[in-house]
């Protein structure tokens, strides 16, 4: 037990990634009932979707649940407005401050976690009375920061004195050993889940990902505000192309547009299938709580055998 299992009341600190059309209630749920922190993706829906989610993993556990808000959503206020109606205690952020919804927040007693790509932002987010920070490295999946996942915890850890949940290349037992090791206190997993059998894409999305070598993932938008870490495909060929053709923002961006539906709903060629490098690690689609069975075995396993003289 951690102080962060405490907290948020969950078995396991290990919380599902906040993955864009694919981390909706099946899996939220599955990852709930297996002892972990499972999340609902928040991204793109109306109030009233958000509302019918919450309520359908309600219906499927009676364990903790996370929302995950990003923040850049112009509805923000509203989803907000469900979250505390229907008594969701846990939110995540990202992609802005949650610092003019606090007050909200903490009236409603809900604990607020941002995932942050710096230590600086850590400090800041500690400043706000956050409750814990997801310290997210660049060998994530979807939007990354600058700094890996090495360099990040333990900076990120030295920095603030609320809990901090390694993120950014995690998907075993040894990866969550390493964590600890650099200073967290649990670990967030999403490209992992992409795996699991509960998790809401078609079969040729996660065989796609099972498939993928360790090389397979590339970082597009360098040039750009928005660096995303994808799986190659055609559409990622094309677009990096582009990139080295300095093609307008404008165009760069027609060409993904509605990319992140594309690959949830199963295509996988003109789709943005974002999933992190740890992608070339993971070959095995099965159930979410053997995916944390498998993970809490090997860390027990390493952290046990791992004897270093220094």
């Amino acid at each position: 037990m951690t102080t962060i299992t405490q907290l948020l009341g969950i078995r396991y600190p290990i919380f599902q990634g906040a993955m864009a059309q694919i981390s909706r209630y099946p899996l939220a749920a599955a990852v709930s009932n297996a002892g972990g922190l499972g999340i609902i993706a928040s991204g793109d829906m109306t109030a009233a979707e958000l509302q019918a989610e919450i309520r359908a993993c309600k219906a499927l556990t009676d364990q903790p649940f996370a929302v995950n808000l990003m923040l850049m959503a112009p509805n923000i206020p509203e989803l907000i407005e469900v979250i505390v109606a229907e008594n969701v205690k846990v939110v995540t952020t990202g992609a802005g401050t949650p610092k003019k919804y606090m007050p909200q927040l903490k009236s409603a007693g809900i604990k607020v976690i941002p995932v942050v790509p710096s230590a600086a932002l850590a400090k800041k987010m500690e400043a706000l009375e956050v409750d814990a920070v997801v310290a997210e490295g660049s060998e994530a999946g979807g939007h990354i920061g600058e700094l890996s996942t090495m360099v990040l915890v333990p900076q990120v850890a030295a920095a603030v004195n609320i809990p901090v949940i390694a993120a950014g290349g995690i998907a075993n037992g040894k990866g969550m050993a390493a964590a600890f090791a650099l200073g967290a206190e649990g670990i967030q997993m999403g490209t992992a889940f992409l795996l699991a059998e509960e998790c809401p894409i078609p079969l040729n999305v996660k065989e796609f990902v099972a498939a993928a070598g360790e090389l397979d993932t590339v970082v597009t938008g360098r040039n750009g505000v928005a660096p995303v870490r994808s799986i190659k495909n055609k559409m990622i060929e094309q677009y990096q192309q582009w990139e080295k053709e300095n093609m307008p923002f404008e165009e760069l961006e027609k060409l993904t547009l509605g990319s992140a539906k594309k690959a949830a709903a199963g295509d996988i060629e003109q789709g943005s299938v974002m999933a992190g490098q740890v992608s070339g690690a993971i070959h095995e689609i099965k159930p979410a709580k053997k995916i944390i069975d498998d993970v809490l075995a090997e860390a027990k396993q390493t952290i046990k055998q791992l004897q270093v003289e220094v």
